[in-house]
């Protein structure tokens, strides 16, 4: 089947992506594409499409990223190694480094990256624990205090600690005053769930949640400024915001987790988190042809 290309999506397109990425959700019992990737999937970019999208759908970003879906009912028929071979193709012209997420670990992704000399280069876990057991308290360093989120006040000041506290982040660390107010604009936003760790006006550490549709709540980012470190606010924070989901109404609460920050990894497993399913990328420098 023919992958054909497009800079923008049409409104059918964007619809059969959509269910596209509800049927693989249903299927496979996680999310095909990332936030970031839904986000853009009405903006100009490089989109590729069997059947209209109804088939398979594949995402690439300006850095080399790539996010891919074939239809459940349609695996097995050589399609995502016409959407893989297709993704190559188009990142050639950038000098041929393309990243591509398995979102769920497949077994099919891991031969597909074999078979066009993909190394498997990182694994995102995703954790969850109920939130019907009891929190310890918050317990915070003399002079800190939580508040929430001030939209249109706290925007550049939280930025400024975001991107210092993700310096290193392939995503986080780059966000942009344009990225945090398109999620502002989320029907999912609220800032009662957007918590800060202050003292007097300056902000340490943020926790911001986030509920699902289905009703998960999530550890959407927990974040300290390294001038901060020796405070240890990364506990405290995580606790008061997933006392902010329960009180909410959530029952359940997940995160995604890198599995190169093993502090982090430490802090949930103490906080009563057990593995769901890992995402991971594979990175492909030029070579192999497939």
């Amino acid at each position: 089947m023919e992958v054909t290309h497009a800079d923008r999506l049409t409104p059918d397109q964007l619809t059969a992506v959509a269910e596209l990425t509800a049927e693989a959700e249903a299927v496979d019992g996680t999310p095909p594409l990332s936030e970031q990737t839904v986000l853009r999937l009405a903006l100009p970019g490089v989109h590729l499409l069997l059947n209209g999208g109804r088939d398979g759908y594949a995402h690439l970003d300006h850095d080399g990223a790539a996010e891919l879906i074939i239809a459940p009912h349609r695996r097995g028929h050589g399609l995502g190694r016409a959407l893989v071979r297709a993704a190559v193709a188009a990142a050639d012209p950038a000098g041929g480094r393309l990243e591509v997420w398995s979102h769920g670990d497949h077994p099919a992704a891991a031969a597909l990256a074999r078979e066009f000399g993909f190394a498997r280069t990182r694994v995102l876990h995703r954790l969850r624990r109920p939130l019907s057991a009891a929190f310890p308290p918050v317990e915070l360093p003399d002079g800190v205090s939580i508040r929430t989120f001030v939209p249109g006040d706290d925007d550049e000041a939280w930025l400024r600690v975001n991107a210092r506290a993700f310096a290193t982040h392939p995503e986080q660390g780059r966000m942009t005053l344009a990225d945090l107010r398109q999620r502002m604009a989320e029907p999912w936003f609220d800032p009662s769930g957007f918590l800060l760790a202050v003292r007097g006006s300056t902000i340490l550490g943020f926790h911001w949640t986030k509920i699902h549709p289905d009703g998960l709540g999530e550890i959407y980012v927990l974040g300290v400024d390294p001038s901060a470190a020796d405070l240890r606010l990364g506990r405290p924070l995580a606790i008061a915001g997933l006392v902010s989901l329960r009180d909410r109404g959530v029952e359940t609460a997940m995160l995604y987790v890198d599995e190169s920050n093993p502090r982090a990894m430490r802090l949930y497993d103490k906080l009563g988190f057990t593995p769901w399913s890992s995402d991971v990328t594979y990175l492909r420098t030029g070579g192999a042809s497939g």
